[in-house]
Parts: structure tokens; sequence; C-alpha cells
């Protein structure tokens, strides 16, 4: 999404400056800012994730698998045709879309919070 944004703002940058060092310039500090704001929203969810894992409840510590877990089982029981008849087609997918990112920033969360605590024992 970054690099979407980054390449957005690069066009108008190059039409409004028709210097091209001045306008690298810009698109240099526009870049940074972009990844700047993406490594905070990533340590804000690193901290939250990592809050919830050293949690004292069961629940606290395990809501984010549980919840998973039940969209795949809604997904699996679709496949096996136990759907619930008023069931759309849309919301099928809509509840596949929900674990496909579910899923993926399951594992983006885990992997940043390994990094985090490898680098914290370094």
């Amino acid at each position: 999404m970054i690099s979407a944004i980054s390449e957005l703002i690069g066009k108008v940058i190059d039409k409004a400056f028709p210097d091209k060092t001045e306008a690298n310039r810009l698109k240099a500090q526009v870049d940074s800012k972009l990844i700047s704001m993406d490594l905070e929203e990533l340590k804000a969810a690193t901290q939250i994730i990592t809050a919830e894992a050293g949690g004292e409840s069961w629940l606290q510590r395990n809501w984010r698998p549980v919840t998973m877990l039940t969209f795949v089982g809604l997904i699996v029981f679709h496949w096996l045709g136990w759907t619930a008849p008023n069931l759309s087609e849309d919301q099928t997918l809509a509840l596949l879309e929900i674990v496909k990112i579910g899923l993926g920033g399951y594992v983006v969360g885990r992997s940043v919070e390994k990094a985090t605590i490898a680098w914290k024992q370094s």
C-alpha cells in the first residue's frame, strides 16, 4: 500500500516540479515519512499483541486465535455443505476475506512479536 501511495504522490510531484533534482528530493522526503508512519503503526500493533500475549486472563491471550478458528470452521462447514440456508454467497466470500486478513495479520503479528523478543534479548 505504501508503494502505491508513494507512486501516486511521486507522479503529482513530477508534474508539479519540472526540476528533477527538487522532485526527487521531495519524493525521498515523502517516502521517508510514509515509511516512518508505517513503522509507527507496526510498533503500536506489536505493543498490543505483546500486551495481549502476556495478559493474565486466558481469554485475553487467546481471543484472536479462537475467533479465527471460528471463522475457519464456518468456511469448512460451508465447504462440506453444512451451511445455513440463508447464508448468501456474498456473506460466504466476506467470511473468507476475514479469514485471509486475520490469518495474514496473525502471521505478521507473530513474526513481529518474535523479532521484537529476539531483539530485546540481544
